[in-house]
């Protein structure tokens, strides 16, 4: 016995979500397959929502959605072995609405959601993996999942099963993906008292801040590490490409073990119990890898269809624009009456006038540059704290001298023309 639904939703994640609560408002009878115990626990990010994108669906969400913290100040460190650059921007407006972003748990926020989508209309089934696209001549018109007589079949397909997404892949939509197209980001959760997270953040008793850290805290890799606060948590976490990781020989628990005992992380989870671990690929191919998004009958969102900004660390705010500018496609395909091809793409239309293809474009080349040249990390980082030292260290050699230290030191083993080279294609790669 068979099953029909106007749409098939294959994944509970954000994009998944924002996508089946548009089609619901409108009255589209929706189904959202979640192979997951809920919507939730597949999902792993670093902890930070930004509001903007998920008001445009639930106005005022935030007076009831399970949030941690009112972010209100971004810090950045450039790190090395013992020493650290920092910059950061705090701006108390955040600490109001309209706020910026929050710190979230996504196993809550994403359950959260969920059940906003039911009670707009939505039927979830949990539990239920989907094991094929099913095929029509060239139109998807369902999909097999593994329960008995486990046949669903729809109008329109949207697959939202993450960066792994085997259906794509099967569909033809895209390749293998790389390990230079996928990162690896490993995750603790670290349980402090409220009030000594806001002692040592600086923050009250509902805001809170994060410190996003390149250098020292990849083992000078290309990737990022993190740390983000939440009410009785501290999220810590790191990531690098795969291709990276695998060169190192260095163990992705080893890595975040490092970030945890560098001299200037430590004090900020020192004392702390640990009380959750994680490990999630990241799309990070960018505007390059991003496959095929539509057929007929099928679009592609989310992690599925590579929509991550690896520079700025964002990607639920991606996904869920994502979800929202394909069912509105869908909602016109449906007056339409056709779910082909051609009608559903009004979909990567819509995603190209948006701040998602805008953004992953403007960086479409800055992350494999960093990735081919390993000098941004293992020089030119370390040569900026190298510089605050010897400037700030007051020992009897004057400025004049001290900058002449600096430059012999910025340049040894790196000659003026590659340094005026990698300054050059960086900028031209992030303009």
């Amino acid at each position: 016995m068979s099953i029909r639904q106007e749409v098939i939703i294959v994944g509970g994640g954000v994009a998944g979500l924002s996508a089946a609560y548009t089609l619901a408002k409108a009255g589209v009878e929706v189904m959202v397959l979640e192979r997951g115990l809920n919507s939730g626990t597949k999902n792993v990010m670093g902890g930070v929502l930004y509001r903007q994108m998920m008001e445009e669906m639930i106005p005022d969400f935030w007076k009831e959605a399970p949030l941690e913290r009112r972010i209100i100040e971004q810090r950045f460190w450039l790190m090395g072995k013992d020493s650290v650059t920092q910059s950061a921007y705090k701006d108390m407006s955040w600490d109001s609405p309209p706020y910026n972003n929050f710190t979230v748990f996504r196993s809550k926020f994403d359950q959260w959601f969920a059940k906003k989508c039911t009670e707009a209309g939505v039927l979830i089934l949990n539990e239920t993996l989907v094991t094929e696209c099913i095929i029509k001549g060239n139109k998807v018109v369902g999909v097999r999942t593994n329960r008995p007589d486990g046949d669903v079949y729809a109008d329109v397909v949207v697959l939202a099963d993450g960066v792994n997404s085997l259906l794509a892949k099967n569909l033809g939509f895209h390749k293998e993906w790389t390990s230079d197209q996928v990162a690896l980001a490993v995750m603790e959760e670290i349980k402090l008292p409220a009030k000594v997270i806001e002692e040592r953040f600086n923050v009250g008793p509902e805001t809170g801040a994060t410190i996003e850290i390149y250098g020292e805290s990849t083992q000078n890799m290309m990737g990022t590490a993190f740390i983000y606060t939440n009410k009785e948590h501290v999220s810590i976490g790191c990531g690098t490409l795969l291709s990276q990781l695998s060169k190192s020989n260095i163990k992705p628990y080893e890595l975040l073990e490092m970030l945890k005992q560098n001299p200037l992380v430590k004090p900020f989870i020192e004392g702390g119990e640990s009380a959750e671990y994680y490990a999630h690929l990241i799309p990070e191919g960018g505007y390059h890898s991003i496959p095929r998004l539509t057929g007929d009958g099928v679009l592609v969102i989310g992690d599925a269809a590579q929509l991550v900004n690896s520079i700025h660390r964002e990607g639920s705010n991606l996904a869920m624009t994502s979800g929202r500018l394909a069912a509105e496609a869908i909602l016109q395909a449906r007056r339409l009456g056709e779910f082909d091809e051609k009608t559903l793409s009004i979909y990567p239309r819509s995603l190209k006038e948006s701040f998602v293809y805008q953004d992953l474009a403007k960086y479409k080349d800055a992350v494999h540059i960093m990735e081919r040249n390993p000098a941004y990390f293992n020089h030119h980082l370390p040569a900026v704290n190298s510089a605050m030292k010897e400037i700030l260290t007051v020992d009897g050699k004057s400025k004049r001298d001290k900058q002449w230290l600096i430059v012999k030191s910025y340049f040894k083993g790196r000659s003026f023309l590659k340094v005026l080279w990698d300054l050059f294609t960086l900028g031209k790669a992030m303009k």
